[in-house]
């Protein structure tokens, strides 16, 4: 490393830094009240699911960078079943328990 990639470097560091501290304290800098608009509103409602979709959808159907072509995995019976006793019971603790009380035998007994 030589004197410039260091100069670089710290700049590249303490901009991330400024730019961070912006963000995270621009409501404390306004001086009046600031309110997000109703449409911001609705879509947020949406946010978590699109999140959780977009983290669980690949985990299940997705093996090794292609999708699954086989019947045979386990993530595939688990996923649903979890599925369904979350919108049976609304537990998220209920929903872990049977996901991986389907997941285990198949993929640990089955071998799938």
């Amino acid at each position: 490393m030589n004197a410039r990639t260091d100069l670089w470097t710290l700049a590249v560091i303490f901009g991330l830094a400024g730019v961070t501290v912006l963000t995270r304290c621009f409501f404390f800098i306004l001086d009046r009240p600031w309110t997000l608009p109703q449409w911001a509103h609705r879509a947020l409602q949406y946010a978590p699911v699109a999140a959780l979709a977009g983290v669980v959808a690949p985990e299940v159907l997705v093996a090794g960078g292609q999708f699954v072509s086989t019947w045979q995995d386990a993530r595939l019976f688990a996923g649903p079943a979890g599925a369904l006793v979350y919108f049976w019971r609304r537990s998220v603790l209920l929903t872990i328990a049977v996901g991986m009380a389907v997941y285990l035998p198949l993929h640990v007994g089955l071998g799938w």
